[in-house]
């Protein structure tokens, strides 16, 4: 049970940063690309990330039966070429590497669209990769039109600042215990966001078409922080990285420039909170 403090703390989505103490449990309405640039340097023990995977689908998918597959089509996962997306990465991994701790330690997911393009600009700013960690998912989408493999997998890179940074968080023992006592591997088991756990509109439409598991979130939070870290999620969704880390003591501070988003991870903070509380 968490402590009574915890489960009363005031989550709010702000749009203005007066100090460093007002992004602490909060979320925050913005681009995250001028957003960072509010935050001081060395603020955040680690960074989650699943920024846009830029997916260039080229056409509407549909089943066999031939109903139309709700896939990655949103404005916000859409650039003009490889140019675009990986000066993008380029702006957001910078203010990433400059507002996490000496020490800390940032984990982004991808696909294979884009986590190769990710990983190298990544190596180029001189970030360190600790390992790459591979979601092996239970309930993947087929694929049906039959033309390749199944893709059932997402990479997440880890990695520190720098290849001098010895003194991150790894909760080796931890890690065992979620892993019946032996060695924590880079292969994770884990299902698609399905069930109640995803979140859906009064008409039954996703509210966000890449809405992580939460288990996932959990076992990055659990490995890589200490209770009290301080968490930042610079795409921030519908919130499950805060959910994952308020859910195990630890602080965190999201951007989202989409509102609508944002409003829907206070709902389920809500709903978290009043879960806990009995209500």
């Amino acid at each position: 049970m968490l402590p009574t403090s915890v489960m009363n703390v005031d989550i709010k989505k702000i749009r203005v940063i007066e100090d460093e103490s007002t992004i602490i449990n909060k979320i925050i309405v913005g681009d995250c690309l001028e957003v960072m640039k509010s935050i001081k340097n060395d603020t955040f023990d680690m960074i989650f990330a699943d920024p846009p995977y830029n997916m260039q689908l080229q056409n509407e998918l549909y089943r066999p039966n031939n109903t139309k597959v709700d896939a990655v089509d949103d404005l916000w996962d859409q650039f003009d070429g490889f140019e675009h997306y990986d000066e993008f990465s380029k702006l957001w991994l910078q203010e990433a590497k400059r507002v996490l701790k000496k020490s800390g330690t940032i984990w982004v997911i991808g696909s294979y669209h884009n986590i190769f393009r990710v990983g190298k600009i990544m190596q180029d700013m001189g970030y360190w990769i600790l390992n790459d960690v591979h979601w092996i998912k239970s309930n993947p989408m087929p694929n049906f039109r039959g033309v390749r493999f199944t893709n059932a997998t997402e990479t997440l890179v880890w990695a520190v600042k720098d290849k001098k940074v010895k003194d991150y968080t790894f909760n080796y023992e931890e890690m065992k215990t979620h892993n019946q006592g032996k060695q924590m591997r880079n292969d994770w088991y884990f299902g698609l966001c399905t069930g109640s756990e995803r979140l859906r509109d009064e008409k039954n439409i996703k509210v966000h078409s890449t809405q992580k598991p939460l288990p996932l979130l959990e076992r990055i939070i659990l490995a890589s922080t200490k209770k009290g870290d301080l968490v930042l999620d610079p795409f921030g969704g519908t919130g499950t990285t805060g959910v994952a880390a308020f859910k195990h003591e630890r602080n965190f501070t999201m951007i989202e420039q989409d509102e609508s988003y944002v409003d829907w991870s206070l709902k389920r903070f809500k709903s978290f909170q009043e879960r806990l509380r009995g209500i």
